[in-house]
């Protein structure tokens, strides 16, 4: 069956695209790209042809069945659109890495640009990943614990709600709702939806977005707005808008010739569209936008967080790499780590929004006993030298995914860290005649052994 388009889409790209419009319009019949992004603090490489303007990103040249791919879950990669790990770019010509950041990524859910810029960004930096609808930001932070970075806080906010934090972000992740054109060859359903209302609704709801957000920027910070769209309500003219209200320079990122992105320009407006006629990816749009206005304010902070004792923390803190770097703070009965120079922007964050999790969760402390928490055994600062280890197969490991009983053969009594080919997955309890699943029971997989496991190269 012939791909239908709505009609005023297809005025428009074919006015957009002349005598390419039928190899765009062919583009959207071909299967959609596959393609990962490893995590450079869990493994050091990933079979695959590299995206080209990504250096974590790989193509796959089938699509695997990533439920059932135990490193998957132990977040050795995040399977993401290759398009949208242009990111990449515009963050690496935009700021200085090296350099301690404060990080906004406005609209993170499921949490592909957050693990993204967890990669890229120095330890030394925070991100704040932000969804406001509140079922979509459970995934998010279940993301997050999986990438296994401690840098970070998640929450729950309407972009409004950053005012509170005037001139606080050196950098924001803007990837804004959209009227999804650029997902039409993924997702059918979005053909469905379409209409030139819908555009017209979206580009004002993304001019809300980022006039709520603005004041949180810093002076000489930078904004990389971002859409999965081709039309121009909803991209340049944003742009053009936004310099009409601000000062702003944007910033040129030179992708390479052969990658095949455009760059589009209107007046000094700087944007990049890719399309799937001209690489292996989605539609996608993107802009970088420095902010050169305003000023500094003073961030005043209250303490409010409680801590373990000292003696509690000399306990523990043997599991933890780095350990006297860290701020250990409590939530209920929870012991969670944030490195030690961002208490008080934690602080900041837990005065003014809705924190979801911060940092990572080390353990519990149940009636004087630690109980490991399942984001330490995900966790890139665990000292897993100090903890019993169980190495599972494959079918053990997807028996432990689904929360099933375990068979496995120990001596030692008590917690134990479970791990797939060098990939912590959780925790089990080692008891005298039967060891406890403990992990998380939101988080099981239900997918059946008979289902197959694809190669993923």
């Amino acid at each position: 069956m012939a791909l239908q388009l709505p009609a005023e889409f297809e005025n428009y790209m074919t006015s957009r695209l002349g005598t390419a419009y039928p190899d765009f319009l062919r583009s959207l019949e071909d299967p959609p790209c596959v393609a990962i992004r490893y995590n450079p603090k869990k493994t050091s490489e990933f079979p695959g042809e590299q995206v080209p303007w990504s250096q974590y990103g790989r193509y796959l040249r089938e699509r695997p069945v990533f439920t059932l791919d135990p490193t998957f879950h132990a977040g050795a990669y995040y399977v993401q659109e290759a398009s949208s790990m242009f990111l990449e770019q515009a963050v690496r010509h935009s700021v200085d890495l090296s350099k301690p950041l404060n990080v906004l990524d406005l609209c993170a859910a499921p949490g592909g640009k957050s693990t993204h810029a967890l990669s890229l960004l120095s330890s030394k930096s925070l991100l704040i990943s932000n969804e406001t609808i509140r079922s979509r930001a459970s995934i998010l932070s279940e993301n997050i614990q999986k990438w296994g970075h401690d840098n970070v806080i998640v929450t729950s906010d309407d972009p409004s709600d950053f005012q509170r934090l005037t001139g606080f972000f050196d950098l924001i992740i803007a990837d804004v709702p959209c009227s999804g054109e650029g997902l039409f060859r993924k997702d059918r359903e979005a053909i469905k939806a379409w209409t030139s209302n819908n555009v017209e609704h979206c580009s004002l709801r993304q001019r809300r977005i980022i006039s709520d957000v603005w004041p949180s920027l810093k002076p000489g910070g930078v904004l990389i707005y971002s859409t999965c769209t081709y039309n121009e309500k909803e991209n340049i003219e944003n742009l053009t808008w936004l310099e009409s209200q601000h000062e702003v320079e944007f910033i040129q990122l030179s992708p390479k010739k052969d990658w095949g992105i455009e760059t589009v320009e209107k007046g000094p407006c700087i944007g990049y569209q890719l399309y799937p006629h001209r690489l292996k990816g989605e539609g996608f749009f993107l802009a970088a936008i420095r902010k050169k206005e305003g000023r500094l304010p003073a961030q005043q902070t209250k303490d409010s967080l409680k801590f373990p004792s000292p003696n509690q923390i000399k306990e523990f803190s043997n599991w933890i790499t780095g350990a006297e770097g860290q701020c250990f703070f409590l939530h209920h009965q929870t012991v969670r780590m944030i490195p030690g120079e961002h208490k008080d922007d934690l602080q900041l964050a837990l005065n003014n929004l809705n924190v979801l999790t911060a940092g990572t969760a080390v353990l519990e402390i149940m009636k004087n006993k630690f109980v490991p928490d399942h984001a330490l055994a995900l966790s890139i600062k665990i000292r897993k030298e100090n903890f019993e280890t169980l190495s599972l197969t494959r079918e053990q490991a997807l028996d432990y995914l689904r929360k099933n009983n375990l068979s496995v053969a120990t001596t030692r009594i008590g917690f134990a860290r479970i791990e797939f080919e060098g990939f912590g997955l959780g925790w089990v309890n080692v008891l005298q005649n039967r060891i406890n699943n403990l992990y998380p029971a939101s988080w099981r997989i239900r997918m059946g052994h008979e289902d197959p496991i694809q190669p993923t190269t």
